[in-house]
């Protein structure tokens, strides 16, 4: 706290007297920064494999079966049995006659060979999954949660908590993104707007109200069904048709604070428009600012779970909560898709929205807690 200024101290006091805001933010970090790790924790390639004394990091990059003396140049599938024997018992060619018999012996602490020591190991991570692997569950889709799939998987048997871990990431960062363009690009020119006023402000007016008027949703599923879609896609669309939203709060404000006794004074010392406008007006104005800021957050995630949801989002390979809601309804019988769905949106918009309410009351220097 030293190194914060004596306003952002006042604002940091303020946010933390917010209780439910303070521990909405910290769960939200846990749970993010869980999302960011999750090729550490659910993944269908290992941590780190030690194989003849060799440490490989399958995780992050790429290994072909030979580097384990296998014949094939493609990517190892660690999860066969073949794989696996070829790792423990350091190449041996014996696993490709009797893969678990070689496994049984060097783990066989009673046989000679499990006597000898191990020449190779492999450290998974809590969830043997990733979002797009292909789970054996016995030719059942959607399968029901089980100490295997402890979400139970998909219509296209794929683990569901795997797909929850990086689809909460996918959706969070999707969002941040867009609400950080967004805001820049719609303060900028409410800024611009409510400041000079005049003609500038009456073109700009013009200007927005014949974009608003475009029916962003239309052109969104044409343009991703002309192009290929990708997540930059969705977000350079998204801010295309998002960045209006706080044009208007930010246009009162400036226009309420232009005249304003410091304003004038500060245009008679000399300071320029664009120090005026950033450095004393906008502070004020962030109050209001702040306020639209959950619903855009808010609105990003469900506008992208929307699109996933109606097949216009983003591509089927993602892993997107929108798809998984898509499954949801399309197999009643397996009701742990809906929980999931409903839950894991509940979860991510009540933190957002918690914690953007302390970041408010943070920055209205009208509220002093104690």
């Amino acid at each position: 706290m030293m190194a914060l200024s004596s306003l952002n101290q006042r604002r940091w006091r303020n946010f933390k007297a917010n209780r439910r805001a303070y521990w909405s933010l910290w769960i939200f970090l846990v749970l993010y920064g869980i999302s960011l790790c999750a090729e550490l924790i659910a993944n269908d390639r290992p941590i780190l494999v030690s194989y003849n004394g060799e440490l490989h990091v399958p995780v992050f990059k790429f290994y072909p079966e030979t580097a384990f003396g296998g014949d094939l140049r493609t990517e190892a599938k660690y999860s066969s049995v073949e794989i696996r024997c070829l790792i423990v018992s350091g190449g041996s060619l014996d696993c490709w006659d009797d893969p678990e018999g070689i496994i049984a012996e060097v783990e066989d602490k009673g046989t000679a060979a499990g006597q000898a020591v191990t020449k190779g190991w492999m450290i998974w991570p809590p969830i043997p999954y990733s979002y797009n692997t292909i789970v054996n569950t016995g030719g059942v889709a959607p399968g029901a949660p089980s100490s295997q799939n402890w979400l139970g998987t998909d219509d296209t048997s794929r683990d569901v908590l795997a797909r929850v871990i990086y689809g909460f990431r996918l959706s969070v960062t999707f969002a941040l993104i867009v609400t950080a363009l967004t805001s820049i690009i719609g303060i900028a020119a409410g800024a611009v707007q409510g400041y000079f006023g005049g003609m500038t402000d009456l073109i700009f007016q013009r200007i927005i109200e014949l974009w608003s008027s475009i029916p962003s949703l239309y052109v969104i599923i044409i343009l991703t069904a002309v192009w290929a879609k990708s997540f930059w896609l969705m977000v350079g669309l998204m801010v295309l048709f998002g960045w209006t939203g706080l044009v208007g709060v930010v246009r009162a404000e400036f226009l309420r604070a232009r005249n304003f006794e410091y304003v004038r004074a500060a245009r008679a010392l000399g300071v320029s428009d664009g120090q005026i406008m950033f450095r004393h007006v906008l502070p004020n104005a962030m109050v209001a600012t702040l306020t639209f800021l959950p619903f855009i957050i808010t609105g990003t995630i469900g506008s992208l779970a929307t699109l996933d949801y109606l097949g216009f989002g983003l591509p089927n390979s993602a892993p997107s909560l929108g798809q998984m809601s898509r499954q949801a309804q399309a197999n009643l019988q397996a009701p742990h898709l809906a929980f999931t769905a409903f839950f894991t949106f509940a979860v991510m918009l009540s933190l957002l929205v918690f914690i953007f309410e302390g970041v408010r009351d943070a920055f209205d220097p009208r509220k002093t807690f104690r």
